[in-house]
């Protein structure tokens, strides 16, 4: 334990240069008077730390001197062979360099770990593209991930559901969720989210990224899904139904999956519940829970019976005709 707390000493001051024994020890999840002792053994081995006191100091390595790849575990090789999703990669033009760190991290490893590495990649894929859909075409996405990477601001011809517009974004980071890419972005102080398949031009331009202070992509992502969760659901609907329905109804979403769990299931197939669950809109429910009828039936709120009442009438003066 002490022995990994060391080295990973070793590989923050490596990777974020100076630090104080404060961010060290809470880094760490250690107290600083522990942090200290680690730091006394760490010198008498021989790692060049430094100390610089001051507001502005902390401990530092002394420049040019690294670590050399001795530390990684067998489940932590593993791991890295596990986070190179090769899909993604080859997105992000980074295919080939994926394969080329996990060569020689292989030649890095001692003998022995090398089969348990590539077990990995053998006996787990990770497809990110849900079911009956095909990849997004994208073509701006490499010059995004430029973007990104070399801290530039990029110019975007930029196409959302309200309208068409162009305007001069600085990249944050790049998310993948279910098949998607997402760039979050800034004009300004305030972050935003770009879906990269809506970009119709991207261009690279002149300049330093302005990165708000503080910034922390996945914290920025976290709140933004919950927030965006939260502005779906606009108000709940009454419905009845049996236990075919009720496991339909539990495909809808995970907050109506919550609302079905939470009720008592019927003991027979003829047997119908009455339940509440949360709906996007009156229009974008009557859809969802028309295609689950006769299993599942609208009581309320009245407008959402009325819209589904019209469209059964609109159906049947369809289909007569």
């Amino acid at each position: 334990m002490r022995a990994s707390r060391l080295l990973s000493i070793q590989m923050l001051l490596e990777t974020r240069g100076r630090m104080s024994a404060r961010a060290l020890a809470d880094a760490l999840e250690i107290s600083v008077r522990t942090l200290y002792r680690d730091i006394d053994e760490l010198t008498a081995a021989g790692v060049p730390v430094y100390a610089e006191r001051g507001r502005a100091g902390g401990f530092e390595l002394m420049r040019g001197w690294k670590t050399t790849l001795t530390g990684l575990t067998p489940s932590e090789a593993q791991a890295v062979f596990l986070s190179g999703l090769a899909g993604p990669a080859a997105d992000l033009g980074l295919g080939s360099d994926v394969e080329q760190a996990q060569l020689k991290l292989l030649a890095a490893l001692p003998a022995a770990w090398r089969d348990d590495a590539r077990r990995v990649s053998s006996r787990l894929y990770l497809d990110p593209i849900d079911w009956y859909r095909e990849s997004e075409p994208l073509p701006h996405l490499a010059t995004v991930a430029s973007a990104v990477w070399e801290e530039r601001p990029v110019a975007i011809h930029y196409e959302s559901w309200k309208l068409t517009s162009r305007r001069a974004i600085h990249p944050l980071g790049l998310v993948l969720k279910a098949g998607a890419w997402y760039l979050v972005a800034s004009s300004g102080e305030q972050a935003r989210t770009y879906r990269v398949s809506n970009i119709l031009q991207a261009e690279l331009l002149d300049g330093t990224v302005h990165r708000p202070k503080g910034f922390d992509l996945t914290a920025y992502w976290r709140e933004s899904v919950r927030r965006f969760e939260a502005q779906l659901i606009q108000g709940e609907a009454i419905v009845r139904a049996n236990a075919a329905g009720l496991k339909a109804l539990s495909h809808l979403s995970a907050a109506v999956a919550k609302a079905v769990s939470a009720i008592q299931r019927p003991a027979a197939d003829d047997e119908r519940v009455e339940l509440r669950i949360p709906i996007e809109s009156i229009d974008h429910a009557t859809g969802q829970l028309l295609r689950l009828a006769p299993d599942v039936e609208v009581l309320g709120p009245p407008a959402l019976r009325r819209s589904t009442l019209e469209r059964v009438k609109q159906l049947v003066a369809l289909y007569e005709a």
